[in-house]
């Protein structure tokens, strides 16, 4: 069973629902999640915010996270998982903020670098809602670099949902 399906059955066992946030993966995490027939179950929305404003306009990523960070970041993949998953109202959102190449790295953020971000929200009084946001670095050329990201993107997912189950 691939990733997409595992994350489709344990959301629709815990009769959870997902949306995402998606920068560098252009909305092939949501496409990924939907080729999965009934996923109309568990997923709500996917928001394709690739400019800084499309990511304060309807995620609510502040302005200063952007101007201090840049979009590729630990503070904007956390600020546009919990927006999606405000916006959305859903139980968990993904984010992904990186850069695909093949041009637009740096020596700090090298062509491949990504940053996941996994939010829950917990039942209201709780306190129990949390955002997660991590770093990896792929290699490969554009396509294949989106493809990995997206699928990291769903087992990191897959891990939060695994571990509050």
């Amino acid at each position: 069973m691939n990733v997409e399906e595992r994350v489709g059955e344990a959301l629709r066992e815990d009769g959870s629902t997902v949306a995402t946030a998606e920068s560098c993966t252009g909305g092939l995490i949501c496409s990924l999640l939907t080729d999965v027939p009934g996923s109309s179950d568990y997923v709500d929305r996917g928001f394709v915010t690739y400019a800084y404003d499309a990511k304060r306009e309807m995620l609510g990523v502040s302005r200063e996270a952007l101007d201090d960070h840049g979009a590729v970041s630990d503070p904007v993949a956390r600020e546009m998982a919990r927006g999606a998953r405000d916006v959305a109202d859903a139980t968990w959102a993904v984010s992904t903020t990186g850069i695909a190449g093949p041009t637009g790295g740096s020596e700090g953020k090298p062509v491949g670098t990504v940053f996941i971000g996994v939010a829950h929200a917990a039942p209201w009084g709780s306190g129990d809602s949390y955002a997660t946001v991590s770093r990896y670095e792929f290699d490969g050329d554009r396509e294949e670099i989106k493809e990995r990201i997206a699928r990291q993107a769903l087992e990191d997912l897959l891990r939060e949902v695994e571990r509050l189950t």
